[in-house]
């Protein structure tokens, strides 16, 4: 029941109570009953009034909580409304940020793909080329053991190598190949050298076959007699050049046996120390690519300062030249200074000369000409004192 009933429940009570003292006043009951009960329904009634107040005042109370709850909904709501388009605002834009950062991420990822497939294509090719040269290399190294495998076509391949060495160091007028020396003997290559030394014999033959035992050794009892072959035969190759291209008056007192190959002659070397001094005692130098263009610049620098020696004697000559040609411009040039010193003294004199003719001239304007009035005295007399003025002599 809300408070509209009840107030006119109390309404209705006190209408009912108004009636009931009316009818028993009619009655002539009681007048203390009566106004007790006139009282109390007074009291009822003016209760119900302070009720209705109330309630009318409550009433109020509610209707201006009720506006008050309305607007302060319509203003959360606008509240909720302008935050929820900020928000999507927010959102949006940072969608949008988010999307331009994503696409940007996805396109330098794509660029960055693109750039790593171009770069690999581009490795991949090189890959192939070098397998290509690879291929290429495997089949020349073939070809260099069929090469190295025949006497022959291993002298040939000593040969160019030795001739491209010499002919990159030496001018062309200091060596020569396959020249005869001796009783007919062909040598590979010879250095013309003055004297001493002379011209040195280089031969580019060397056997390869133990060389070649050596390295398919597989353990230490194979390795050394391997070794051992190929001491025997390098010393034997040794002599040969020893005894066919060191000629007397001819050679120099020494050769040299070109090995082209620099992992032979380090073998030589590193197990092999007493072959390398049985062959200085033949007096037959080992020489590797590396070595051999050591000695070919020591044979170019010797060669230069040979050329220099037979040129000595022009050069003096021409210096002799020269100290004459001196000689002769230092006459001429004092002769020069004479002259000058003649030109110095004539114009000395002729400066005095002309002073002197200044100092004349000043002396005539110094003397004082008097008023001449026609007579002859005065000339005479002014010829006089011109006559009479010091005259300097040279």
């Amino acid at each position: 029941m809300d408070g509209l009933t009840l107030v006119l429940v109390a309404v209705a009570v006190g209408a009912v109570a108004l009636a009931a003292i009316a009818l028993l006043k009619g009655r002539g009951t009681d007048p203390l009953l009566a106004a007790a009960l006139e009282e109390a329904a007074r009291r009822q009634a003016e209760q119900a009034e302070r009720a209705a107040a109330a309630q009318a005042e409550l009433a109020g109370r509610v209707t201006q909580l009720s506006e008050n709850h309305a607007a302060a909904q319509a203003r959360i709501a606008e509240l909720m409304q302008v935050q929820e388009r900020e928000v999507t605002k927010r959102l949006d834009e940072r969608l949008a940020d988010v999307s331009k950062r994503v696409g940007e991420s996805l396109e330098k990822s794509s660029t960055k793909a693109q750039t790593s497939l171009s770069e690999l294509q581009q490795r991949l090719a090189i890959i192939d080329t070098a397998q290509k040269n690879i291929t290429e290399l495997s089949t020349q190294v073939v070809g260099l053991q069929d090469i190295l495998s025949n006497k022959q076509a291993r002298g040939a391949f000593g040969e160019i190598q030795l001739n491209d060495l010499v002919s990159s160091i030496l001018p062309p007028n200091a060596y020569r190949f396959q020249v005869q020396i001796g009783d007919n003997r062909r040598v590979d290559c010879l250095i013309d050298l003055p004297n001493p030394p002379g011209s040195i014999a280089i031969d580019a033959k060397f056997p390869l076959e133990s060389y070649h035992a050596l390295s398919r050794a597989t353990n230490d009892a194979e390795r050394e007699a391997a070794r051992k072959q190929m001491a025997v035969a390098i010393l034997k190759h040794v002599k040969d050049i020893s005894s066919r291209y060191i000629v007397p008056g001819e050679t120099a007192e020494s050769a040299l046996m070109f090995l082209p190959s620099e992992a032979i002659y380090a073998e030589l070397h590193a197990n092999l120390p007493n072959v390398v001094e049985q062959s200085w005692k033949e007096r037959v130098w080992i020489v590797s690519p590396t070595t051999l263009m050591a000695t070919l610049n020591t044979v170019r620098a010797v060669l230069k300062d040979a050329r220099m020696r037979e040129q000595a004697h022009v050069i003096q000559a021409e210096v002799r030249i020269m100290l004459n040609d001196v000689g002769r411009l230092d006459d001429r040039v004092g002769k020069l200074e004479t002259h000058f010193h003649q030109a110095e003294k004539d114009i000395r004199d002729i400066r005095i000369s002309t002073g002197k003719v200044m100092k004349r001239g000043e002396r005539i304007e110094e003397i004082e000409l008097g008023t001449l009035e026609g007579s002859g005295d005065a000339a005479e007399d002014l010829l006089g004192k011109v006559d009479a003025l010091p005259l300097e002599r040279e």
